[in-house]
């Protein structure tokens, strides 16, 4: 959306054989070279870190294996997940959120109501191939209700993409969203779903202030009272994003940080997933909500290996 900036983009003067060298070099021996495997992996893109895993396997041995004997704890897993294709780590992620007793519905409110239809379609695949399972059997599974049917009605990727307004749509949608909310009693959830997971992002942005003029409640306050649980997270999600993907962002990462400990999956989610779509923007309206650098932020609540390598990723 718009003019994004991303912070990680490919190295011009990538060398596959000269980086497997040096990454081959820093595993061996006594002690690992923490400093030269983060110089390396966090300036090169996605690809090239793919290309890199690929020819130390050639070469030299299963990197992924050699990497989580050598590290540790959240350095190993933001590393790990560095040397997957994004739409990979997310269906690992999707599945992770999945698995065992309970489900980490935040995980999946996060992934699938900011991602575009390319980027479903594209999670479907890779969850298919790397789980030998069906997400949408998955996510039907494991939810139910309302946000069940939310997050299958997102997951056939039908949202409108274009840049396009329709006024009138937007005056049909906004009285139907009133209508279905604060206009009696009971919410009416098909409603909200179906006009949050197909409209385009301009359209929502037009509907949502025609809904303000006619009901007097901003959306997010009307979602705010009316809503609860994960449905309610699904609902101001999908509106953050229609309004503006980087913030959003910005405040996961920022609610990440607050309180007593560091929710550090969630930063590795964001700062690896966003790095080459929009982090350096999603940096800019850090600044601009907090008043503190994402950097600075970081830096305060992260430590070592692992603070070292997310900076780096911040370039």
């Amino acid at each position: 959306m718009g003019n994004v900036q991303p912070t990680i983009v490919p190295y011009e003067g990538f060398d596959v054989t000269a980086d497997i060298k040096s990454i081959r070099k820093a595993c061996k021996g006594l002690g690992t070279d923490e400093e030269a495997i983060i110089e390396i992996l966090a300036n090169r893109s996605s690809a090239q870190r793919v290309e890199i895993k690929q020819a130390y396997f050639e070469k030299y041995d299963d990197l992924e294996e050699v990497l989580r004997k050598e590290l540790t704890g959240s350095f190993e897993n933001a590393i790990v997940a560095m040397l997957d294709p994004p739409q990979v780590y997310f269906a690992k992620e999707l599945r992770k959120a999945m698995k065992g007793a309970g489900t980490d519905e935040a995980v999946l409110v996060e992934i699938l109501c900011t991602a575009t239809n390319q980027d479903i379609l594209s999670y479907k695949d890779a969850y298919a191939q790397v789980n030998e399972r069906d997400l949408e059997s998955d996510i039907e599974g494991d939810t139910s209700g309302d946000v069940r049917n939310l997050l299958i009605s997102l997951l056939q990727a039908s949202r409108d993409e274009g840049y396009e307004v329709d006024e009138d749509l937007a005056e049909q949608d906004a009285t139907a969203l009133v209508e279905a909310g604060e206009g009696r009693f009971g919410t009416d959830e098909s409603t909200f779903s179906y006009i949050l997971s197909h409209r385009n992002y301009m359209q929502l942005q037009a509907t949502f202030k025609i809904y303000e003029s006619l009901s007097g409640t901003d959306i997010l306050d009307a979602i705010d009272s009316e809503a609860t649980g994960t449905l309610k997270e699904c609902y101001i999600t999908l509106v953050r994003c229609a309004k503006n993907p980087q913030l959003y962002f910005a405040r996961r990462l920022n609610a990440a940080m607050k309180g007593a400990g560091t929710d550090e999956d969630t930063l590795i989610r964001i700062i690896v997933g966003r790095s080459e779509i929009d982090l350096e923007t999603v940096k800019d309206m850090y600044l601009e909500k907090y008043d503190v650098t994402l950097k600075d932020a970081l830096a305060s609540e992260c430590g070592g290996d692992f603070k070292r390598l997310l900076l780096e990723m911040l370039h």
